[in-house]
């Protein structure tokens, strides 16, 4: 390419105006990830001083005291991410196939998936309420783990179904037809061939599920509270990281907000690691 054949692509307004919204989307590129890495590094800079083995073994200190963890309050999110994944997985998935597989695209999957598109937009405070009038407030389990749990399936409910659903429809539909000419029934062709043909696309689906619930607060007020003592079970009010950090975070003594800082550095690094484990499968076909 001769000079003036550059000088000709430089005055060209396509070229021109290409090269404007270039600049533009690495502008709005650097917007984005500055407060991302500015929240990061914040918080680990608070948090890191504070990492030492009592942060993972000990009780809360009393009001005023020093020294002290976060133990319960790590158990307590394991506990409640977990009741909330084993409801919201076989739910969710279960839903997914039955709209690929066996709806036929009717008029019900329409109105779940429309459902479902809904449902992801909710405020988590809205699932909290609806979890508490359910289940707190009517005595079926008070404020518990347990109540917790089905407060953020709720939450993870549209992410699984709307990943799986996707996954689902992306495995091509000669792996179904081969399955189904060797005399596999519908069920079978479904069990042994689509799903673990889509296995990756699921886990990365519910791996972005239980990164939002451990994160969540508002749903965890209304139906696990807290509690400063080691989870008794999963009948009973528990403590979690969310809602540790929301209540130390706001009292005047320093030790609870040092605390704080520190719990929320690990919810970042559990958030981190369920992001790498999805974007480990997501790299892997999905057929």
């Amino acid at each position: 390419m001769t000079v003036a054949d550059l000088k000709k692509q430089k005055s060209d307004p396509r070229a021109l105006f290409g090269s404007v919204m270039t600049g533009i989307a690495g502008l709005c590129l650097t917007l984005t990830v500055i407060p991302l890495f500015a929240v990061l590094i914040f918080v680990t800079l608070r948090g890191f001083r504070n990492l030492n083995l009592n942060l993972f073994t000990k009780l809360p200190p009393a009001p005023g005291l020093e020294g002290g963890g976060v133990g319960n309050a790590i158990i307590g999110t394991l506990i409640v991410v977990s009741l909330a994944t084993v409801i919201a997985v076989p739910i969710g998935v279960l839903t997914a196939v039955y709209l690929s597989e066996f709806s036929g695209d009717n008029q019900i999957a329409r109105g779940v998936r429309f459902a479902t598109n809904i449902l992801s937009g909710v405020p988590s405070i809205i699932a909290g309420v609806f979890a508490y009038g359910l289940l707190v407030a009517t005595g079926i389990l008070g404020f518990s783990a347990m109540a917790g749990g089905v407060a953020l399936a709720v939450l993870m409910l549209p992410t699984i179904i709307r990943t799986t659903d996707e996954a689902l429809q992306i495995v091509p539909q000669d792996i179904r037809w081969a399955a189904l000419g060797v005399g596999a029934y519908k069920y079978q062709t479904v069990l042994f061939v689509v799903l673990p043909a889509a296995l990756s696309s699921i886990i990365t689906g519910v791996t972005l599920a239980i990164a939002r619930a451990a994160g969540e607060t508002a749903p965890l007020i209304f139906t696990a509270l807290y509690s400063n003592f080691w989870p008794k079970g999963i009948k009973e009010p528990i403590a979690t990281l969310a809602v540790l950090v929301y209540n130390f975070a706001s009292v005047p003594y320093k030790s609870q907000q040092e605390l704080a800082w520190a719990a929320s550095l690990l919810l970042i690094f559990l958030v981190l690691v369920t992001s790498i484990i999805a974007r480990f499968f997501t790299r892997k076909k999905v057929y």
